[in-house]
């Protein structure tokens, strides 16, 4: 479902006052709101088809289909020496709506205290207060029935909600047999029920939001929510099936201006001019990679990919943070129910289908609900942490990493936040573990929140001698898991999670639905004499270290490697998203987060797609 003929005739007959490239989540929401203007001239480029209809992606019990197919870019990172020299798919969406309609659908924010520490590092307007304003302008959430709020521990605070935005987002109206046990179990181990987890702190058990439009029952995402509703705008001019190869810039004194960008559409060059300003929202992979592309970065990375360095900026492509992610694995009774299972029963898939069809109920309207985030030190010795925070704290009166001090902050300060995101869910979603036939399971999720280790994506040296790095070769992105002595860090902290973990699904009530352990297999039976002496610790005891290091992978959420920060600093765009040396250029989306943030990432880009664009309009209007 590509752009036709004329939609390309019309792009390039358009005289644009602003270009966002990137139809993504981000993309698309500063396309549409720029377009309220009607001075304003809006062109999108989108590398994806549009495809508003695909049930792989508008029914949400079907997520996760599109991963691996042309939706995805279908990215990997360098193999990665703390995972015993794994490489790590990286799924990012090539599609209309970006990765917002591949992703699971979970829609809520970090805490408090990790926007305020954006703007600590000097980005005014970026704080908690800042944002939450654009956070609701967002979303609109629909209230579930009391019954529901009652039966499904839906809980919320109407003020920390929009009611008028772009963006469906509902409790689901069914959930999996293990959400019912979830939140007493989680209370049996000592963590209390979150009630209003918009509200500024996400720390406890509860019950999350979706993205999902109630009534239809199908993905709210930013091409159905943003951009369908404004297609028909003349002043907002979409082009699909575009790969945006490089930026035009002009020299400008001692900076450089952007006048316009190359790309690629069936097989052809072409290229398009602007008046005004080109926003990047092609995500935390790809904005990098653009700006490389274009010859701002790294001299020595653009040298090697045979590209002219005209904006010396080494921090593009840097700081690249990322959620880590284990799942084990559970057997459970075999008559409950799993996505899973549609897969292998052909009728009982027709029947799932069916009922959704025509009702919008059953198991294809499930989604992970069943959420806790957990400070560590709910489950470890508070000073062994402070010797942790004391031993990465940057010495005093150096030019230390302003980053490095919060990450210390977060071990040595009294301070509650979810540094570990707890998820159970029906199914098995392990890479690493095969289902046996017959048998059903779930799968218990362990996301560690803020990674100590932090990587870099940057486009790769040029192929041939004489050529230069093109769009068409993957950038290199090297996230660095478990690197270094931070990453041991990491490390640890990933492997005491499991112990917790277990100890959860070991627990009752969501006991009772447990068979056994899957995945990781038991350890093997202890001596009477090891029993007798190590009965009450035997779970403590049990050590995951080199699992978790076969079978860490990605939770999908990049961000920082285009961080916001003051100029000169180590940063690439500075608090009103302008790229640091180049006039007329911007960058919004994940990317430009400089302090990874505990929660999933969807809520938080639609809020600072809405402020940047509130930005654009801004300095647009103080200009003329």
């Amino acid at each position: 479902m590509g752009s036709l003929p004329r939609d390309l005739d019309v792009f390039l007959s358009t005289n644009f006052t602003h270009l966002v490239i990137g139809g993504g989540a981000a993309g698309l929401v500063v396309a549409t709101r720029l377009a309220e203007n009607k001075h304003l001239v809006v062109g999108v480029l989108e590398a994806g088809p549009a495809d508003y209809h695909d049930p792989r992606i508008t029914v949400p019990g079907r997520f996760g289909e599109t991963l691996d197919t042309d939706y995805d870019w279908q990215f990997a990172t360098v193999p990665q020496p703390g995972l015993n020299g794994r490489t790590v798919p990286w799924a990012r969406g090539k599609v209309l709506g970006g990765s917002s309609a591949l992703n699971i659908m979970t829609w809520n924010r970090a805490s408090k205290e990790d926007y305020d520490a954006w703007e600590e590092l000097g980005n005014h307007g970026w704080g908690w207060h800042g944002l939450l304003p654009f956070f609701k302008k967002s979303e609109t959430l629909h209230e579930p029935t009391q019954k529901r709020q009652f039966n499904d521990q839906a809980h919320f605070d109407l003020k920390f909600h929009g009611s008028d935005g772009p963006l469906q987002t509902s409790y689901p109206n069914q959930y999996g047999a293990s959400h019912q046990h979830w939140h007493k179990t989680l209370e049996n181990v000592g963590v209390n029920v979150n009630r209003s987890h918009f509200s500024g702190s996400n720390v406890g058990v509860w019950t999350t939001v979706t993205s999902v439009e109630p009534e239809q029952r199908e993905r709210s995402y930013s091409a159905n929510a943003y951009y369908q509703p404004n297609a028909g705008k003349p002043n907002l001019v979409l082009l699909t099936g575009a790969t945006v190869q490089e930026l035009l810039l002009e020299p400008a004194g001692d900076e450089w201006t952007v006048k316009g960008a190359e790309f690629t559409h069936e097989g052809e060059e072409h290229t398009i001019g602007v008046q005004g300003e080109i926003v990047i929202c092609a995500g935390s992979v790809q904005s990098p990679q653009l700006l490389e592309l274009s010859g701002i970065g790294n001299p020595k990375v653009l040298q090697e990919a045979g590209i002219e360095a005209k904006v010396d900026n080494p921090a593009v492509g840097e700081n690249l943070q990322d959620h880590l992610m284990t799942l084990m694995v559970y057997e459970i009774d075999p008559s409950i129910p799993t996505l899973e299972s549609l897969r292998s029963d052909p009728s009982a898939a027709k029947a799932a289908d069916y009922e959704y069809d025509t009702a919008r109920t059953g198991i294809r309207t499930t989604i992970p609900s069943s959420v806790a985030y957990l400070p560590f030190s709910h489950y470890l010795d508070p000073s062994h942490l402070s010797e942790i925070g004391t031993s990465i704290t940057p010495p005093p009166n150096t030019q230390s990493n302003a980053q490095a001090e919060f990450q210390a902050r977060r071990f040595t300060h009294d301070q509650t936040l979810g540094q570990i995101e707890f998820n159970f869910d029906l199914s098995n979603y392990s890479p690493f573990f095969e289902s046996e036939p017959g048998k059903r399971y779930a799968t218990m999720l362990q996301m560690l929140q803020y990674p100590l280790s932090s990587g870099s994506i940057h486009i790769p040296p040029c192929p041939h001698r004489g050529q230069r790095t093109r769009v068409e070769n993957k950038p290199l992105i090297d996230p660095q898991y478990y690197a270094g002595p931070k990453g041991a860090i990491d490390l640890e902290m990933m492997a005491s999670a499991q112990r917790f973990a277990h100890k959860i699904v070991s627990t009752k009530p969501l006991a009772d639905i447990v068979v056994g352990r899957a995945w990781p297999p038991p350890p093997a039976p202890r001596s009477s004499s090891q029993d007798s002496h190590n009965s009450s610790h035997e779970n403590e005891e049990e050590d995951f270290t080199d699992w978790v290091r076969d079978n860490t992978t990605t939770d999908w959420h990049p961000v920082g490697t285009c961080a916001m920060g003051p100029r000169g600093k180590g940063y690439v765009v500075d608090e009103r998203l302008r790229v640091h040396g180049v006039r007329g250029l911007r960058v919004c989306d994940a990317s430009i987060m400089p302090l990874q943030i505990s929660a999933h990432l969807q809520a938080t880009v639609y809020a600072i797609g809405e402020k940047g664009a509130q930005l654009i309009l801004e300095d647009w209007e103080a200009r003329v």
